[in-house]
């Protein structure tokens, strides 16, 4: 039988938590005719404005041809548009359609039900504690993944294959969107 101890895994109290915020959220933005990764996508527009699909998949934290179908549906739907940079036409970037603008505060409402259905029965103090806490732990784990591959550098080892890191903190991004 496979064991481990879930109850003291903080690892899985926050991914199972998390999986049930998406399967509320995901429940949510089906009557706005899209999808949680599909929001997160328009989310990451949101909160940073345009940018190159590239950007998009390490902000996501997925690889790129998985994106590709996530962004090939939302164009065919009409939620983006994908050009080519004026600056590298090899780059391609991704923009808001007007049909976002005009659905965008029904979306951001469903994830303002979720947030409020998460949070019932607790109180701002609370909540911003749970704030506090979950920035502690990305930060302990992102400090860890920083020490892990310094670590690595300094012997010379090489992460998935490739040349060792020159700055393993420039790869490492903080910011989340959240519902």
């Amino acid at each position: 039988m496979l064991q481990f101890d879930f109850e003291q895994s903080l690892g899985w109290w926050v991914i199972t938590t998390g999986h049930a915020l998406q399967r509320a959220l995901n429940a949510e933005l089906s009557k706005e005719g899209i999808t949680v990764r599909q929001w997160e996508v328009l989310a990451w527009i949101a909160l940073e404005g345009e940018m190159s699909q590239t950007e998009l998949a390490e902000r996501l934290g997925i690889e790129a041809p998985t994106l590709v179908g996530i962004l090939d549906r939302m164009e065919r739907d009409g939620w983006l548009d994908r050009y080519h940079c004026p600056n590298d036409r090899r780059k391609k970037r991704i923009r808001v359609t007007a049909k976002v603008e005009l659905v965008w505060s029904q979306m951001v409402a469903c994830a303002h039900r979720v947030r409020s259905r998460a949070s019932r029965g607790m109180t701002p103090e609370e909540l911003s504690q749970f704030k506090l806490w979950c920035t502690q732990i990305r930060k302990n784990v992102e400090a860890g993944d920083r020490i892990d591959l310094r670590e690595h550098e300094r012997q010379g080892q090489t992460v998935d294959g490739e040349a060792p890191l020159a700055s393993p903190a420039a790869s490492i991004s903080s910011s989340e969107p959240t519902s």
